[in-house]
């Protein structure tokens, strides 16, 4: 008879593991590796399975030691740097069995300004989130041609320059790596010794899922306060397992994901359409009911951390604005438009903020606490142009 492991024990064991050689930007981040590395042995018992991207802005940030002590942890890794979207497609779906975990590496080469359109690649990291999704392909020649489908659902670590496409982010776990300090020091990471240790407690990751894998299949574990729709599908294998541990990992794991959760969405600036609202709501039309389209452009292009002053090389301009505001619609379930504001030298074209309130409320991450817009009341302008 198998003995029963200890599931709240292995996974400290598992995070001990990534400490010796990672250094990570939180303690969170801890949390949610090594409940990752264990969700990969059970995937089969989730509806969705979080893809983990270690993402920085400058090199040397410990991105690929991460990813390397990963590709230890999990069933089947297989290094993907250079892989094709065919090759994928075909891993995933091989005749004995094993489907891999993928381990890619340097996903700014696919995905960077200067990749080119990978959109098959894109299109299986997308549908490979979801048990069951298949990505379907013509194969064979000329008319004897037939459509099949592919399994695309597996476990995705990613590490990268800069930043992913928004779909991939928002079904990621994401942990935004820097550069060590001085002070902050790891253990030498040698394949020779250390493979064989990872191999270990992967070894007794994979008997561990098989004693809960019934236990966790079905599971629905309660979500913290405030994680819903895309980051709950994210987080709740996670939470699952932390579940099935017990001790302390419950309690860690939801705090790890609040945290995390919270983080990626002060992080996210959301596409250009959203980072627009946002900084509408921020940064322009604050405790204000109306501004001239000219002050609003004046003030968007003044903000020093903001795309507006360089859009492909030319400032935002009334035309792009009306354009990017009218594919949001206002509560009366009209597109946003300017409208004409009565001011000291006539009639201007401008906008008013309360028909951008629902577009804030359903797009935009929750304001800053101390933001004028959480506290002060709209009022019309004191701006000596208005009347």
């Amino acid at each position: 008879m198998t003995d029963t492991i200890d599931g709240a024990a292995l996974l400290n064991e598992v995070e001990a593991f990534h400490r010796r050689f990672n250094v990570f930007p939180r303690e969170a981040a801890y949390v949610a590796v090594a409940l990752w590395d264990a969700h990969a042995h059970l995937l089969d018992s989730f509806d969705s399975t979080p893809r983990i991207a270690f993402l920085s802005p400058e090199p040397g940030s410990g991105k690929s030691r991460a990813l390397e002590v990963i590709e230890t942890l999990v069933p089947n890794s297989m290094a993907a740097v250079d892989a094709s979207a065919s090759a994928l497609f075909r891993a995933v779906s091989g005749v004995d069995g094993d489907r891999p975990t993928i381990i890619f590496d340097e996903i700014d080469t696919v995905f960077g300004p200067k990749a080119g359109d990978n959109e098959q690649l894109r299109g299986f990291l997308n549908a490979g989130h979801r048990r069951g999704r298949k990505m379907y392909r013509c194969v064979g020649d000329g008319a004897n041609q037939t459509v099949q489908g592919f399994p695309s659902y597996c476990a995705v670590a990613v590490a990268g320059l800069g930043s992913l496409p928004d779909t991939i982010l928002t079904r990621s776990v994401i942990i935004r790596m820097r550069r060590r300090a001085r002070n902050e020091k790891v253990e030498p990471y040698r394949i020779g010794d250390h493979e064989k240790q990872g191999h270990a407690i992967r070894d007794r990751l994979a008997k561990w899922a098989d004693q809960i894998r019934d236990q966790i299949r079905g599971a629905r574990p309660v979500m913290p306060d405030g994680v819903t729709d895309r980051p709950a599908d994210v987080w709740e294998p996670l939470l699952a397992v932390a579940d099935a541990a017990g001790g302390d990992w419950p309690k860690r794991a939801r705090a790890a994901c609040a945290e995390l959760v919270r983080a990626s969405q002060a992080d996210d600036k959301g596409s250009l359409g959203v980072r627009l609202l946002t900084d509408l709501r921020d940064h322009v039309l604050v405790g204000v009911e109306k501004l001239p389209t000219i002050a609003v452009l004046d003030r968007l292009n003044a903000l020093e951390d903001a795309p507006w002053a360089d859009l492909q090389g030319k400032p935002l301009d009334s035309r792009r604005l009306s354009k990017m505001l009218s594919e949001y619609m206002t509560s009366d379930n009209e597109p946003i438009a300017s409208r004409n504001i009565r001011t000291a030298g006539g009639i201007l074209k401008g906008y008013f903020a309360k028909d951008l309130q629902d577009a804030w409320s359903r797009y935009c991450p929750p304001p800053p606490q101390d933001s004028a817009t959480s506290a002060t009341p709209l009022q019309p302008s004191s701006d000596p142009l208005f009347v």
